[in-house]
């Protein structure tokens, strides 16, 4: 079963595959109040989305416009995984200091390259699980490898994962 795991305590996003395996990104993640878990599969992508601040996030900054159009200065990157029928989503960012950082309104930063790799191996429909944290045993089987991955950016390594 392949499926994808957000854990945003260690900041991390698991694409688990069938054979115990999977690829683990750095992500940034919602700052404290703008955070969510739960369950959605992708509902759609798109390369160089625009991006609409939503008016409540205009209203905390003034300098926002309505519309931005994608491009390299967009925020959203150069993907961005649509998350259900949420306003949530998994994307690229244009600010790499951001990655395993929390500062963002809930959505899922990832260096685009990342974000590029994660997209292609990503077939709409796939479930996506946020958790506040992975259960403790589960981190101690998955750490090891998690170590190794560090020095790796997009290897595979052994997890003891399993879906919810």
């Amino acid at each position: 079963m392949l499926f994808r795991c957000l854990d945003v305590s260690e900041r991390k996003l698991y694409y688990v595959l069938a054979d115990s395996r999977a690829y683990s990104y750095s992500i940034g993640v919602g700052r404290d109040g703008f955070g969510w878990t739960g369950t959605e599969p992708i509902s759609r992508k798109q390369d160089w989305p625009d991006w609409y601040p939503p008016p409540e996030m205009r209203d905390r900054d003034r300098t926002l416009p309505e519309k931005m159009t994608g491009g390299v200065k967009n925020p959203l990157g150069a993907v961005a995984l649509y998350l259900g029928t949420t306003l949530y989503r998994i994307h690229g960012t244009n600010d790499a200091k951001s990655i395993g950082r929390a500062e963002s309104s809930g959505c899922f930063r990832m260096l685009n390259s990342a974000v590029l790799h994660l997209a292609s191996i990503t077939a709409i429909g796939t479930p996506v699980t946020v958790v506040s944290a992975l259960p403790a045993q589960q981190v101690s089987q998955a750490i090891h490898p998690l170590k190794r991955l560090a020095l790796r950016r997009h290897a595979m390594c052994r997890l003891s994962l399993r879906p919810s």
